[in-house]
């Protein structure tokens, strides 16, 4: 274990002093994805007060402002993309060079993601969550969330990083066979900001729905996290999102061995 993080601590390290030299856009991208949250603060807050009922989809309107900036919060730090890194090495063939060192590619690009969880977790993570908790209490009338409540949320979030992760470098492999991948990926966060109830709580899907996204990873990677900070599971609920967490990692990260496997049996590579 102690060589392993002699290994890839560098690959994280190297990416958070990356990420703090280029503050500028990720500034510029913390302002777009917070503005984007206020759209939507401001559209559920129109949407309640029009409604007849005061709790829509289990979520009173207090817990729903909660909801917004939590989902924001968390999507920010679990959601690192490495799809776009993968394809950026199969277009300028540095894969090449990193199938000759005695590395694992995968941990190499998880390790750069760790790298950029730390730095958005501290900028502007923790201050809009802290923030939260207090516009939660003074403003809203809720109560302080509970430590169990957010140790368990802590959990749920590094699970999610890694279904996240493992999940995208699977993806990432289509790179291998299409080389451009842009639009895909594009096509890819559109696609997951519905899947994983950042768009719309999955709680307002019909019954039918929810069990369907019960047996997919995409609510485990943002949703589940959130509904746990609001403490919306019994504690059988709990033990189950948590274990369904845990079966996905494995899952994808067994997925990703093998075609990483089938990947690199098809892999030409021309010129030195």
């Amino acid at each position: 274990m102690k060589k392993k993080l002699r290994i890839y601590l560098p690959f994280a390290s190297n990416e958070l002093k990356r990420q703090m030299a280029y503050k500028g856009a990720f500034y510029l991208f913390i302002f777009i994805s917070l503005f984007g949250s206020f759209i939507q603060y401001f559209l559920w807050m129109a949407i309640y007060g029009s409604a007849e009922n005061s709790v829509l989809g289990g979520l009173t309107r207090e817990e729903m402002v909660v909801y917004i900036f939590m989902v924001y919060v968390t999507g920010s730090v679990v959601m690192i993309s490495i799809s776009d890194w993968v394809s950026d090495d199969v277009v300028k063939g540095t894969v090449a060079m990193n199938l000759i060192k005695p590395i694992d590619y995968r941990m190499s690009l998880i390790s750069r993601a760790m790298g950029q969880v730390v730095y958005r977790f501290l900028v502007p993570g923790v201050f809009i969550w802290i923030g939260l908790e207090i516009y939660k209490v003074t403003v809203l009338g809720l109560s302080v969330t509970g430590v169990t409540n957010v140790l368990l949320y802590l959990a749920s979030c590094i699970m999610s990083f890694f279904i996240y992760v493992l999940f995208d470098f699977c993806f990432g492999m289509v790179a291998f066979f299409t080389t451009y991948i842009f639009g895909m990926l594009m096509a890819k966060e559109a696609l997951l900001s519905f899947l994983t109830g950042q768009l719309i709580p999955l709680s307002f899907f019909p019954e039918v729905v929810q069990k369907v996204f019960d047996y997919l990873p995409f609510s485990s990677m943002v949703y589940t996290p959130v509904m746990i900070y609001l403490g919306k599971y019994s504690d059988a609920q709990l033990c189950f999102v948590l274990a369904r967490q845990a079966a996905w990692v494995v899952i994808l990260y067994v997925l990703g061995s093998l075609i990483w496997k089938q990947v690199t049996k098809r892999l030409v590579v021309l010129g030195g």
